[in-house]
């Protein structure tokens, strides 16, 4: 049997929009996944959210970006990930995200976006083939 998908979800600090966030995190966890979910908190930046991902061995990061800067948060998270020595933890997130730097956050390194409408399938698909794919390397 094959190991459970350990997902860890979070949003960054000062984005309080949940209702996302945790329709994914019940459709995860109703896939079969454990989902880890970090609360949006001041204390709980870019780092600690990697290093959590860090200390529950998780198999995918995912981000909730409410707040319309993906731009900026994505590539620090991203560069924290790397330094900390996690880039084969592969980055997935959701939000709102302007259609002009999709392309750019995805040559980033972000492994999947999923925008207002994405199906909830098409998510849980996704979050499955990176999984798969991380496992077996």
């Amino acid at each position: 049997m094959a190991e459970k998908i350990r997902v860890l979800l979070a949003k960054p600090p000062l984005d309080l929009h949940s209702r996302g966030i945790l329709v994914v995190a019940t459709a995860l966890r109703d896939a079969g996944m454990e989902v880890i979910y970090l609360e949006a908190s001041p204390k709980v930046g870019l780092r600690e959210i990697v290093q959590a991902a860090m200390q529950e061995d998780v198999d995918i990061i995912g981000m909730s970006i409410m707040s319309g800067s993906p731009g900026i948060i994505l590539p620090k998270m991203l560069k924290i990930r790397d330094e900390i020595g996690l880039k084969h933890i592969p980055v997935v997130a959701g939000g709102i995200f302007p259609e002009e730097e999709i392309e750019e956050l995805k040559a980033a390194g972000v492994a999947g976006i999923f925008r207002p409408g994405t199906p909830i399938e098409s998510i849980v698909e996704t979050v499955r083939e990176l999984a798969a794919s991380r496992q077996q390397s």
